[in-house]
């Protein structure tokens, strides 16, 4: 609070500038298990600064590590000595000055509440369930906690906390290295039932026991997991964003209002939801609220910051993608399945790249378990497949979606590992292209 209370009265101190602070304080527990064995464990706390300094249309950016008074007015000094040399960036007008806040809730610290034992508890019974079937667990099991104030001269002055768990166990064949994956995210720990988890690991596990098989190239009626819509939806927030606009990238340019997907497909950014890792703000500061991106088919918003606001004379909203959540259809996972005479279950994808991001079109192949759906049910592991597929068409090829939604976690693994999250049902696509086999699983 101190030095946060210290920023304010520097860009006062510099009324020729304009400053942009986000100032973190924040924790980690990272647990990494291998061949179901714990790894090892990383806890450790990071204090930073962000700051971007502006004179006019000219701006530069740095960060501190353990930032003090003195560390930053020395770089202030150094900047003021640069910032005039530098280009303008004719498209800048001002930085946020939506003073709006949230209700800036106290959250649980789930490091604390996540104890490494209970971790390594839940890591033990999870090995001990697959091991039956000669598979070994690998991943990792991650609790942050992070305090986020961000701060400019406009005089945004706002607090953010979020204390996101991540579990990710990759369960792996040791016959064959067929390999499945199950994952638990959000900021509830309450929610998360080992039980349920386990039992979903070994029915995927069980499945990954059968007969490995080569598909041919072609178009295939399949079941998407949660996790694959989550991550084509994370790619189409390209297009949704009002940068993409700026930029000629975006599928849904002109299209607001207009219905370009079924009816049964309904997206909102939800920031709020209580099964999600929750934001109160944007990068901007400002306030992130629930936004509908398509109703039953419709293209609704674009996400607009504070900058392509501004530019591209837009209302601001805050959305930034960070809680993408599809409404839940009314047929259960086995009714997707069971309604398929042949087809596949893909769980998951990786190594996605567009092709033409305004087209929506991208290449990826699919991993953790890929199924041979026969007669309305799973009877073989697939090689993974390579893919060349419009997203868009992916999502206009929906007939079906499942009547439960899951909580699916990403994290970049790096840095400060940064966590966000879906929350995605089961899908039913009739027509997915697939371009080749890789021959390996």
């Amino acid at each position: 609070m101190e030095f946060r209370n210290e920023l304010v009265k520097i860009y006062e101190q510099y009324p020729e500038f304009k400053f942009n602070f986000h100032y973190r304080d924040w924790e980690t527990d990272f647990l990494r298990f291998y061949q179901s064995q714990t790894n090892y464990n990383i806890s450790k706390t990071s204090i930073s600064l962000y700051t971007t300094m502006y004179k006019g249309k000219k701006s530069y950016s740095f960060s501190l590590k353990n930032p003090t008074k003195a560390k930053l007015l020395e770089k202030i000094e150094e900047v003021k000595m640069i910032i005039d040399k530098l280009p303008e960036d004719p498209d800048f007008i001002d930085l946020e000055d939506d003073l709006t806040k949230s209700a800036e809730k106290e959250k649980i610290n789930n490091i604390k509440k996540v104890s490494l034992d209970k971790k390594i508890d839940i890591l033990e019974k999870l090995a001990k369930a697959v091991e039956p079937f000669d598979f070994k667990i690998y991943g990792t099991f991650i609790c942050n906690y992070k305090t986020l104030y961000i701060i400019n001269s406009n005089g945004v002055n706002k607090r953010e906390i979020n204390s996101p768990i991540f579990l990710e166990v990759k369960a792996v064949s040791q016959k064959n290295e067929v390999t499945v994956l199950e994952t638990y995210g959000g900021e509830n720990f309450n929610t998360f039932d080992v039980e349920r988890f386990t039992k979903d690991l070994v029915i995927k596990v069980e499945a990954a026991t059968s007969e490995i098989v080569d598909v041919e190239p072609g178009e295939y009626e399949v079941v998407l997991a949660p996790r694959c819509i989550g991550d084509y939806l994370l790619y189409l927030e390209g297009s949704i964003s009002a940068q993409s606009l700026d930029t000629k990238q975006s599928f849904f340019e002109g299209k607001v209002g207009e219905k370009v997907f079924p009816e049964n497909v309904t997206i909102t950014d939800d920031p709020e939801h209580p099964d999600l890792i929750n934001f109160d703000y944007n990068h901007d500061g400002h306030i992130y609220k629930k936004l509908p991106i398509i109703e039953k088919g419709v293209f609704k918003n674009f996400m607009v910051d504070n900058y392509y606001g501004r530019k591209l004379k837009m209302k601001k909203n805050g959305a930034e993608g960070s809680g993408f959540v599809m409404e839940t259809g009314n047929k259960t996972r086995e009714e997707l399945i069971g309604s398929i005479k042949k087809g596949l279950y893909i769980s998951s994808l990786h190594y996605m790249n567009f092709i033409n991001q305004k087209e929506t079109s991208l290449t990826g192949l699919t991993r953790d378990g890929t199924f041979l759906i026969e007669n309305g049910r799973i009877t073989k592991v697939v090689n993974n497949l390579r893919f060349t597929e419009k997203i868009s068409d992916i999502i206009k090829g929906i007939s079906e979606i499942e009547n439960q939604a899951y909580t699916i976690p990403y994290s970049s693994n790096y840095g400060e590992f940064g966590i966000y999250s879906t929350r995605m049902p089961h899908v039913r696509v009739k027509g997915f292209k697939i371009s080749s086999s890789t021959r390996t699983v």
